[in-house]
């Protein structure tokens, strides 16, 4: 790929990014008062970061059993409320142990 080509490329997300975030400014001068809509703009960013993000737990090892793993056991971490970074060392920990269990027996 050529730089003309990559700064094409560049300019026009960079265009779709800011025409998405600056169209609800343009469109709403008012403030938003129906409540169906604040909720639902309430859960918007939560249903994009899953969306991007559960996708890529169950892709992101070598077998799906060790992605599993992580997966519960940050599920079953978060759900006693410990912190982001316990969480996220548990299930690391968790889907390497999988990882190398199955590795090692099979």
């Amino acid at each position: 790929m050529n730089t003309a080509t990559l700064l094409l490329y560049v300019g026009v997300m960079a265009g779709a990014t800011y025409f998405v975030r600056a169209l609800p400014v343009i469109l709403c001068k008012r403030r938003i008062k129906n409540t169906y809509i604040l909720s639902l703009l309430r859960y918007v960013p939560y249903a994009a970061l899953s969306a991007m993000t559960f996708p890529i737990i169950f892709f992101s090892t070598s077998r799906v059993a060790s992605a599993l793993a992580g997966f519960a056991a940050a599920v079953i971490l978060a759900w006693r409320q410990r912190s982001l970074t316990v969480v996220a060392l548990a299930a690391c920990l968790a889907a390497y142990l999988v990882e190398w269990a199955q590795g090692c027996l099979f």
